[in-house]
């Protein structure tokens, strides 16, 4: 079980989790919370010794406390490396000299929580440092607490990360992480660390298209896709970010992250508090594929919300068939055709509401267009409720056109500055969901949709990012608090729908993958990948989610082809197999598909519900990678060994068809596993060492493998 400790004769708290410790003192003088120790597990008596041992070494224009590897670090005394906490008080003060005043260590239902308070030893600025563990897992949350205790002045806070992970002292690190942009997010990428700073963030007032706030780091590039010792961090936040990872003169390497310090300043009045998000590390020994399978059990038992069902049903979305030209008829049509093929939740697109015929009018009018639902949404709602389909609906609530009734009433509703032009992304402006009113109007158009409609499932769509943040009104009122209010009350939204409708389900898009963090996924059902369906460039997109986020809530749908954005035409088989890889959606116009590819739909549809268990809450293996060679594969193993899916998916390739030897992972080696297709008999050993034949003939062919064990056959 999940153990913290505290060891009085080195001032020390012991972290104990599945596989491995951490372990961090208090010096002497109780000024500094000092790193011992973070990796493989130690018994409690060795790291006690490493807490005793440890000391700082002197270096010649340095200082104790800007050389001690510190767990949480305030800007002042002779600290020059990248600090945790600055902060400027009323009188013009801006080092913080704090002592440490007390602890505690709180039960939970599987977890324990430490929580560290230290006090500026002048001002009334209190600091409350938190660090949770939960048992069967090697996660480490961390996060902070910072109080006003005094009666008049304020606080301003100037940079305020949330936690510093030490990573253990070697030779030299490699770092990973994913980048990219729109129709290209979670590519994976890694460089080797020099002396100096290296910066990931998001200045958009999103989590972004461009870098997602993950990182894994490992010694000397040494760590494979399954073997090596890895070190991982995670932010649960969907605003502004920014990590960095500073090696320093002497060779120790830190990480330091949370909200984004650029243009930040957040007035901390007296009597008040702020929380700041987790960041949250994690520890594997087994390569990228144990790290990958860590992430993946702890979001689906600690992060995404209590389960609606054991597994995600399988959609279908009306955008690729109707764009904006929605109506009662056509919708109804669809409906139809969805059914036919054994889908699970009906979702209808951008074009129901206000006069929205196009992108450049209707956003924040959020009543249902008359011209197009005479009736209103009831009548398609119980008719696709009829075919025994869930229903879904698209929103942009953050949004407005300037051509909307919304903001001919509310102008000053949007993100602006005075004097300066109200910059138009995709035809629209941001919401200041900084203001209460604001906040309130979002929580109660949707609530009334939700109330008037028996709507089960809602994709939340951010269609750009934040630009002129300004909030005029406020202009002597620490206007800049808008980077961290925006994302609160997104969440207060959010959390406030899930009290009063628990049978909704949401779905986190933002122009494809550009929200997709701990902090949304804290409070959706899945999300939106990308707006990329080309099935060929998702073999990428895919592998890079899996590293940090579990394959049960990276939606995944079956578009046309030539797809829009790549113009790629690959067989409907493919592009399948590929979806099959997360929870399944389709996004096709099926009215425009041909009989035989209907049959072939409904095929791969019963066959993804057979074995969607595996694939969303199963063990995930990345046995081939698209980014080296011309064959992507993917095993999913079920949480008891008794099942497994293999997917293979051949790129393209010369004259000749192409025979791949898979060798499997995690099997038992005395069990024998039957093949649902060709019912042949391996045993588990066979599957490991030889390995699994695949053929694939052709370009972008692919296959899909089910083996049982047979004791559960």
């Amino acid at each position: 079980m999940a153990e913290i400790i505290y060891d009085t004769a080195s001032l020390a708290w012991i972290f104990q989790m599945e596989a491995s410790t951490y372990c961090m003192r208090l010096n002497e003088e109780q000024t500094s919370l000092q790193h011992i120790y973070w990796g493989a597990r130690v018994d409690t008596t060795v790291a006690r010794e490493m807490a005793l041992a440890w000391k700082t070494y002197f270096m010649s224009f340095e200082s104790t406390a800007g050389n001690s590897r510190e767990e949480f670090a305030p800007w002042g005394e002779m600290r020059f490396n990248e600090p945790a906490l600055k902060v400027a008080y009323a009188d013009g003060t801006r080092g913080i000299e704090w002592r440490f005043q007390a602890h505690g260590i709180e039960q939970e239902q599987g977890s324990q929580t430490l929580w560290l308070r230290f006090a500026d030893q002048v001002y009334p600025l209190q600091v409350t440092l938190y660090y949770r563990i939960h048992t069967g897992h090697d996660v480490l949350e961390r996060w902070v607490r910072l109080e006003n205790n005094g009666a008049d002045a304020p606080i301003m806070l100037e940079q305020a990360f949330s936690a510093d992970w030490q990573l253990p002292r070697r030779e030299r690190y490699r770092m990973t992480y994913l980048h990219g942009r729109w129709g290209k997010e979670t590519q994976v990428t890694e460089t080797l660390l020099a002396p100096g700073k290296f910066v990931l963030e998001s200045r958009r007032g999103t989590t972004s298209h461009q870098f997602n706030p993950w990182v894994a780091f490992d010694a000397d590039a040494s760590a494979t896709e399954e073997q090596g010792e890895l070190w991982s961090a995670g932010l649960a936040w969907s605003g502004s970010w920014k990590i960095v990872a500073e090696t320093t003169p002497y060779g120790t390497l830190h990480c330091v992250g949370g909200v984004n310090d650029f243009d930040f300043r957040y007035r901390l009045d007296a009597g008040t508090r702020l929380d700041l998000p987790a960041f949250v590390g994690l520890y594997a020994s087994g390569g990228f594929g144990a790290l990958s399978r860590q992430w993946h059990r702890y979001q689906r038992a600690r992060v995404l919300p209590a389960e609606l069902e054991s597994v995600r049903p399988i959609l279908y979305n009306s955008w690729e068939a109707t764009a904006f030209a929605v109506n009662e008829r056509n919708q109804m049509e669809l409906a139809e055709k969805a059914a036919a093929l054994g889908i699970e939740v009906f979702v209808m697109d951008d074009g129901w509401f206000g006069e929205r015929a196009h992108d450049r009018a209707g956003l924040g009018d959020w009543t249902v267009n008359r011209t197009k639902f005479p009736r209103g949404l009831n009548p398609l709602i119980e008719r696709v409720n009829a075919l025994g389909m869930r229903f879904g609906l698209w929103v942009e609530p953050e949004m407005v056109n300037p051509d909307s009734d919304l903001y001919r009433a509310h102008p000053d509703w949007v993100y602006h500055f005075h004097n300066r032009k109200r910059t138009e992304s995709r035809n629209q402006l941001v919401l200041n969901l900084a203001r209460p009113d604001v906040r309130d109007w979002m929580f109660s158009t949707l609530d009334t949709l939700l109330s008037e409609h028996n709507i089960e499932f809602i994709k939340w769509d951010m269609n750009r990012s934040i630009s002129e943040p300004g909030w005029p009104a406020e202009s002597a009122g620490n206007p800049e608090r808008v980077w961290l209010a925006h994302v609160q009350n997104l969440y207060w939204v959010f959390d406030a729908l899930r009290r009063k409708h628990p049978n909704v389900a949401f779905e986190s898009c933002s122009g494809g993958g550009g929200r997709i963090d701990l902090g949304i996924l804290s409070r959706v059902e899945q999300v939106w990948t990308s707006d990329n369906t080309d099935a060929l460039d998702r073999l990428r997109i895919q592998e890079g989610f899996s590293y940090a986020y579990t394959p049960r809530a990276m939606m995944c749908w079956v578009t046309d082809c030539p797809n829009y954005l790549t113009g790629r035409s690959v067989p409907l088989r493919y592009r399948f197999h590929v979806a099959m890889a997360g929870s399944l959606g389709i996004g096709g116009d099926l009215s425009h598909w041909t009989p035989e590819e209907l049959e072939q739909a409904r095929g791969f549809i019963e066959t993804y519900k057979r074995v969607r268990p595996i694939v969303q809450n199963g063990k995930l293996y990345r046995l081939r990678s698209p980014r080296s060679g011309q064959v992507t594969a993917s095993q999913y193993a079920a949480q008891d060994g008794s099942e497994v899916v293999i997917f293979a998916w051949g790129h393209s390739q010369q004259f000749g068809e192409r025979l791949i030897m898979l060798q499997l992972c995690g099997l038992e080696v005395d069990a024998h596993y039957v093949e649902g297709v060709s019912g042949r008999s391996y045993t588990g050993s066979y599957l490991m060492r030889y390995g699994l034949e695949a053929k694939l003939v052709g370009d972008f062919d692919s296959q899909m493998f089910h083996l049982v064990r047979a004791d559960r056959l």
